[in-house]
């Protein structure tokens, strides 16, 4: 099928800015633009979920390793290996390191790795999965953060379904079924412990870390208790999506499917996405990070499903992504970000700012469109 002329359009665009733009930041691990529109750099190692160590910061070598495929350009490997150079160091610093680890090395050694056979490469991405498998609780979840942010050894996020895939490709390549078998029974509990009946997600749900019994929900980053962040609505759907493509496991496509039947009925006619789809009318704030996620989901969930049964989640898909790069994207050199007015969460003060994840995601949902590219997940 023939690529759509905004989505090569767009992609030129983007070619044309971030080779100049990877060149400029070569050196840093970016999470945000400041009001001069350059890149902040996160390299600095802190050892308390901060800095080197902060959850975003896979993204930028992910992003590299994207335009890789695309143009061919071995420049974009060099590049994106500076950084994921720097991320083994927080190996030396564990404590800082949390559930995000899928993140963080799944974009960088895991992308490395997968298109080069660098056995490196391998080495960490098979630390990590060990650090993310130690975090596992048997009563039945991963925990999510650490004591530095507070007494949280009951906690779950749904953002945790994303990084399962850190997993499942460790016994895929050890052959090793302990990973997956705790990616599983995490999903598990996720289907249980947050997916509500109308397909809407809950953030943080807190477990009785003896027990496993389910002690409460909590609204996190989204508008409150009970609503629908949009973010986590979108990890919750391609991080179920993922599951099922490395396990095959109809329950987790079912699931996917739940969450993007409650999106699909909540997504404005523009396209564009809020914070929460339970948030009121005004102020109307919006998460661009969020919607280049969601978007992801609904073309991968398309593709899962086949033409047929997938057709009008491809077509949302495209709806979302094709708002994003019309009306909320800078293509210009004077700001390094490509997608603007991201939110990190409904009850803080920074909304309206860039983040490096949503370029990431923006640029894998033109690539999937465009159908360049692997499958990093």
């Amino acid at each position: 099928m023939a690529t759509e002329k905004w989505v090569e359009e767009t992609l030129e665009k983007v070619r044309k800015k971030i080779i100049v733009t990877a060149e400029k930041n070569k050196d840093k691990i970016p999470y945000r633009t400041d009001a001069q529109g350059d890149y902040d750099d996160n390299s600095e190692p802190r050892g308390d979920g901060s800095g080197l160590d902060w959850w975003t910061n896979g993204f930028w070598g992910g992003t590299l390793w994207k335009m890789y495929e695309d143009t061919g350009n071995e420049r974009y490997a060099e590049i994106a290996r500076i950084s994921e150079k720097k991320l083994e160091k927080c190996f030396e610093t564990f404590t800082g390191l949390n559930h995000d680890v899928g993140f963080m090395y799944m974009l960088t050694a895991g992308a490395d790795y997968r298109l080069t056979g660098n056995k490196d490469s391998l080495r960490t991405l098979l630390h990590a999965a060990n650090l993310l498998a130690g975090r596992f609780n048997p009563v039945g979840y991963i925990r999510a953060w650490n004591d530095v942010w507070g007494d949280n050894v009951g906690w779950a996020i749904i953002d945790c379904m994303m990084n399962l895939s850190l997993l499942y490709t460790a016994s895929e390549i050890t052959k090793d079924p302990r990973f997956s078998n705790v990616a599983k029974r995490h999903a598990d509990t996720v289907i249980n412990a947050f997916i509500r009946e109308d397909g809407s997600c809950c953030h943080i749900v807190e477990f009785n870390p003896e027990t496993g019994e389910r002690v409460k929900s909590m609204g996190g980053q989204g508008y409150g208790e009970g609503s629908s962040w949009t973010r986590g609505q979108a990890w919750g759907l391609y991080g179920f999506v993922i599951s099922y493509i490395h396990t095959g496991d109809k329950k987790y496509l079912e699931t996917a499917v739940r969450i993007a039947d409650y999106c699909r009925k909540n997504v404005p006619d523009n396209g564009i996405i809020p914070i929460d789809f339970c948030q009121p009318k005004e102020p109307a704030l919006e998460d661009c990070c969020g919607a280049c996620i969601m978007a992801c989901g609904f073309i991968e969930l398309a593709k899962q499903l086949g033409e047929e049964k997938g057709k009008e989640y491809l077509e949302t898909g495209k709806k979302i992504l094709k708002a994003i790069a019309e009306e909320r994207c800078d293509y210009t050199l004077e700001c390094d970000a490509f997608v603007q007015n991201c939110s990190a969460a409904y009850h803080s003060k920074d909304h309206n700012m860039t983040m490096n994840y949503a370029d990431y995601f923006f640029v894998e949902g033109l690539q999937k469109l465009a159908d360049i590219g692997s499958f990093y997940w």
